[in-house]
């Protein structure tokens, strides 16, 4: 099962297991949760057990079955390095990328420890996209050196929600940088400063630069709802990413 995604810099889903737990900041208020509890309630088949860590065995042949070529967020309602996901099991989802070579596959975590172990004896898929959430300066700029360490074709970092200034990074080995402000009712706001920051130093490193939302707060620093703010930045958007072609 996989379905179209609204996420602005992939095209669509793929969860073959749903539910997680918080292990960060940026996990506050956590979309996935709420939607998950959302999903239960409706009785959508998955969300039985809501936000609690699932795996859906069922749905590991989806993207075998799409012809298309399609770019697919792997676990947007999950982390596919959670403890609880065992390596037989992400040995199985990777034996799927690597059997849809005419997919591209966005794989994102905050467990950037084991994601790193995980790999250390095997070859990632020259279809998949690694990439760690990177929102603070505590928790997720510590991510980017387990994931500079990699030999993905591209590495990525998911900047969002941005919660404070990260101050100086080194994207050496990075490929392409996604930055985006929290959205909901409990939004953190987001300085436009700091995002101009991650922009200038993305540009200095030759890194591709994406901006995907300012959330729940604008440039102005007001708040208002998401759909108000948009996705400007200085006057246009930024939709820069990797070449899919391998």
């Amino acid at each position: 099962m996989s379905q179209k995604s609204r996420i602005e810099w992939t095209e669509a889903t793929w969860n073959p297991s749903v539910g997680c737990t918080k292990i960060s900041s940026g996990c506050k208020h956590c979309y996935a949760e709420a939607m998950a509890k959302r999903l239960q309630a409706m009785g959508t088949p998955g969300y039985e057990r809501g936000f609690s860590l699932t795996l859906l065995p069922e749905r590991l042949d989806a993207p075998l079955r799409r012809k298309k070529p399609t770019v697919y967020f792997v676990n947007s309602m999950s982390d596919l390095f959670h403890k609880g996901v065992p390596d037989t099991y992400i040995d199985q989802v990777m034996d799927v990328i690597k059997r849809s070579p005419q997919h591209t596959f966005q794989v994102l975590t905050k467990r950037a420890e084991r994601m790193a172990r995980y790999f250390k004896d095997k070859v990632v898929p020259r279809n998949a996209w690694i990439g760690v959430t990177v929102e603070d300066v505590k928790h997720g700029v510590p991510r980017i050196n387990a994931l500079r360490g990699l030999n993905a074709r591209v590495r990525f970092l998911s900047v969002e929600p941005l919660l404070e200034d990260l101050g100086r990074i080194d994207l050496s080995g990075i490929h392409w940088v996604i930055v985006g402000g929290e959205s909901g009712s409990r939004a953190r706001p987001m300085a436009s400063s700091w995002v101009r920051s991650i922009r200038r130093q993305c540009r200095a490193q030759d890194v591709q630069f994406f901006f995907k939302q300012w959330g729940g707060w604008g440039a102005d620093g007001k708040r208002r709802p998401k759909k108000e703010n948009g996705r400007l930045l200085d006057g246009r958007t930024w939709d820069e990413m990797p070449p899919l072609s391998i």
